[in-house]
């Protein structure tokens, strides 16, 4: 390993520490949104409603340490998994880096400030909502396309 790079440069997500590997979550939100499947194309469609146990304006989960007895469908990433997930949003750090890319300029482990994700557009704070009171059905009404990163602004 070249100690001389970054972890997520140098390592492979199965080397990864449990530090590191927590690290390369962006805190965005995203993988907690409510999503359906086409059943015509297997696409994942995302909705603005999150997982009842996300604070929106943080877009932590309220009990990281109990989501999955809390909530059935809560996955839980694996360096086994990730590649399979495919209704990972396509800026998620994990698929990122499993795919062989780089994280984005707006990742706070590149930026060195949890703001760029909020500022790049990604996080989710400003634009989701709880699933409390939505049944499965009505989610269809609550479609919605994931913005895409806002360019690098100017320095």
């Amino acid at each position: 390993m070249d100690s001389s790079k970054p972890f997520w440069k140098a390592k492979r997500l199965n080397e990864m520490t449990r530090k590191e590997w927590e690290q390369l979550c962006d805190g965005c939100g995203r993988c907690c949104l409510n999503k359906l499947e086409d059943e015509d194309t297997g696409e994942f469609i995302y909705t603005r409603a999150a997982c009842k146990l996300l604070d929106i304006s943080t877009c932590k989960c309220t009990d990281y340490g109990n989501r999955h007895e809390r909530v059935s469908d809560c996955v839980a990433l694996t360096p086994q998994n990730v590649g399979s997930l495919g209704w990972l949003p396509a800026t998620c750090a994990y698929r990122l880096l499993d795919e062989g890319r780089t994280l984005p300029w707006w990742h706070p482990l590149v930026s060195g400030r949890a703001e760029t994700v909020k500022e790049a557009g990604i996080s989710i704070s400003d634009d989701a909502y709880s699933e409390e009171g939505i049944s499965v059905d009505d989610l269809v009404d609550h479609i919605w396309r994931l913005p895409k990163a806002r360019r690098r602004q100017p320095t």
